[in-house]
């Protein structure tokens, strides 16, 4: 006779914990910010509207959610929240880079992590960078890597967007220093 196994039953949501599952939102950040992740800068450069008026803007957002996906094809994944400008932007724009943040560019980190920031055109004038041969959006000057990369699927995940990119052209611009990372709710390097 055959012996199945039932999953436990799936606890009723308490007004403790938002979720049915039993764990709140400060509980599942709390653990989560003990997992290290590596630093990187996801850009864009928005095409300008009007095809006779300014060049476009170049957008950027930090992000500690990304990750190499596939090796064959080259893949990788940054998770974006829903609704947001970066969410919306590579919803319509297939083209964006990386730029891997070394522990010297935590200034670039927290730049463009700020809620309620300047224009992104501001944010980006005293940051030495080039645009991207391929995808057109900026590549940060130091960066310990760069990817540029292609859109491929858009996976919605709970309150966010899994953006998985195909990578059209990779390079190591810089091979000197460690790599920024976040680690308990703030920007550390490696020692």
């Amino acid at each position: 006779m055959l012996k199945t196994s039932s999953a436990p039953p799936i606890p009723a949501a308490s007004p403790a914990s938002g979720h049915a599952e039993g764990v709140s939102n400060d509980e599942f950040r709390a653990a989560m910010s003990r997992l290290a992740a590596g630093v990187v800068l996801v850009t864009v450069h928005e095409p300008a509207l009007d095809p006779e008026g300014p060049q476009g803007e170049d957008v950027g957002m930090t992000a500690t959610a990304f990750l190499s996906v596939s090796l064959d094809p080259p893949l990788v994944l940054v998770s974006l929240r829903e609704g947001s400008r970066m969410d919306d932007l590579l919803a319509e724009q297939p083209l964006w880079a990386v730029s891997v943040l070394a522990e010297s560019q935590r200034h670039i980190a927290g730049r463009f992590a700020m809620k309620g920031r300047i224009s992104d055109r501001l944010l980006f004038e005293d940051i030495a960078h080039s645009h991207g041969e391929v995808s057109g959006a900026p590549l940060v000057g130091g960066a310990l890597a760069t990817l540029e990369c292609r859109t491929e699927q858009r996976v919605p995940a709970g309150d966010h967007t899994l953006v998985i990119g195909r990578v059209l052209k990779a390079g190591v611009p810089s091979a000197e220093g460690g790599p920024l990372m976040y680690f308990r709710g703030r920007y550390r390097h490696l020692s």
